[in-house]
């Protein structure tokens, strides 16, 4: 996932650690009372994978439109 030099790439690395992170919840949910803990706590982590894949979905098609590409090595130039 550090390697990828596309931003798709790298935004596609950081949505399938967070399923698999939801796939253990749902997997150990199993040893708790109710099973619904986790349940829920993978559930926000699904609405924060859908809005932190809206913000940068949004960040790298402004950035393709600014340079004419989506390099992730060109993005040290936004830096403050």
């Amino acid at each position: 996932m550090a390697t990828k030099r596309n931003g798709i790439g790298v935004l596609m690395g950081v949505e399938l650690v967070l399923n698999g992170a939801n796939v253990n919840f749902i997997a150990f949910s199993k040893y708790t009372a109710l099973g619904l803990d986790a349940q829920i706590f993978a559930l926000f982590v699904i609405v924060l994978a859908a809005a932190e894949a809206a913000v940068a979905l949004a960040i790298a098609l402004n950035f393709y439109n600014n340079h004419l590409t989506i390099d992730v090595d060109r993005a040290n130039r936004l830096k403050g």
